[in-house]
C-alpha cells in the first residue's frame, strides 16, 4: 500500500497545495508521526496525477519559474475516503536504533551505558519541549472545539507524540536509576 499517497491526498483534500506547501506540512506538522522526503513527494504527485486522483493548475511565478497548484479530484476523494474507512492491523514495531543498542547492553561498561542513556534522555527532553511548545502554539492559535476539523486532528496527533516522549523519558530515567543503583525497578 502506498501510504504516502493517502497522506498527500488527505492534505490536498484539506486545501489546494503546491509541492512546496506539501513539503512544509510534512516537515512541520506530520514529522511527529510520518516522514517523507522531497524525492518521495514529487514522484508521488506525478503518480497521483497520472491516476486521475489529483489535477494541477500551472501558475506563473517570476520570469521562468512556474508553480503547480494541486487539487483533489472526485476519484481522489473517493479513494481517500475508502482508505480512511479501512480497519488497519497493528503495524510492526518501528525500528529504534537506541533500543537495539540497549538490547546489547552487556557489551558496554556502566560508564558507557550511562553516557548513552543520558545523551538519549537529553535528546528526548529537547524533543518533548518542542512538542509541548507546538501544543501551546496550537492551542493559542487554533480552534480545536470541532472534532471533525483539521485543527482537532493536529491536536490529537500532537497529544499522542507528547505522551510517547513522556513515556520514553520515564523509561530512560528508570534505566539510568537501575544502572546507577544496580537495583531493578518493577
Amino acid at each position: 500500500m502506498r501510504t504516502l499517497k493517502y497522506a498527500i491526498l488527505g492534505l490536498i483534500n484539506r486545501e489546494t497545495m503546491t509541492g512546496y506547501d506539501l513539503m512544509k506540512v510534512f516537515n512541520m506538522e506530520l514529522v511527529n508521526f510520518w516522514y517523507a522526503k522531497h524525492s518521495q513527494i514529487y514522484p508521488e504527485l506525478k503518480k497521483l496525477t497520472d491516476e486521475g486522483m489529483i489535477t494541477f493548475e500551472t501558475l506563473p511565478e517570476g520570469d521562468k519559474l512556474r508553480k503547480k497548484i494541486y487539487s483533489i479530484t472526485e476519484k481522489g476523494k473517493q479513494d481517500f475516503q475508502n482508505w480512511l474507512l479501512q480497519q488497519d492491523l497493528l503495524d510492526p514495531t518501528p525500528k529504534d536504533i537506541f533500543r537495539l543498542k540497549a538490547y546489547f547492553i552487556e557489551s558496554m561498561s556502566n560508564e558507557k551505558i550511562l553516557a548513552h542513556f543520558h545523551y538519549q534522555l537529553t535528546q528526548r527532553q529537547e524533543k518533548l519541549e518542542k512538542l509541548q511548545n507546538n501544543m501551546r502554539i496550537l492551542l493559542d492559535t487554533k480552534d480545536i472545539s470541532k472534532i471533525q476539523s483539521p485543527e482537532y486532528g493536529d491536536y490529537i496527533v500532537l497529544k499522542s507524540a507528547i505522551k510517547r516522549e513522556i513515556s520514553y523519558i520515564e523509561w530512560l530515567g528508570e534505566c539510568i536509576e537501575e544502572v546507577t543503583t544496580n537495583t531493578r525497578i518493577y
